[in-house]
């Protein structure tokens, strides 16, 4: 029986899955590129490109992790300040609702650092 490339690439990719488990050392998959005549250039490129969309993918996920974080600083911010002006406005005058005003601009911004953060990164 025989196979074309896109075949053989799939059955490795099934065998490799079953190894997923096991790990494979950089001489091994020397080996196993050289079993399919890859030739050790041709590795080494592949083997540099994926460490550098790898770097790209980790670095990308801390970037998103430390958004996050600083969303959450700024929800945070807003309530205690927000509420101590809540609480301030209705010591102070009680009549008149100042407060909603630094709450709806402040809101605003807290907004759009949200969507910023949740929204645009997927």
């Amino acid at each position: 029986m025989t196979y074309n490339a896109e075949e053989m690439q799939q059955i490795l990719e099934v065998a490799f899955r079953q190894k997923q488990k096991g790990e494979y050392t950089r001489e091994q998959i020397i080996e196993i590129a050289s079993e399919l005549g890859v030739s050790s250039e041709s590795l080494q490129a592949a083997e540099q490109e994926w460490l550098k969309n790898n770097v790209e993918v980790k670095k990308e996920q801390m970037s998103n992790s430390q958004q996050r974080k600083d969303f959450k600083s700024h929800l945070f911010a807003f309530l205690a300040i927000n509420g101590f002006l809540v609480l301030l406005n209705l010591v102070v005058s009680p009549g008149n609702f100042w407060a909603i005003y630094p709450i709806l601009g402040w809101g605003l911004g807290l907004l759009l650092h949200g969507i910023k953060v949740y929204i645009s990164n997927y």
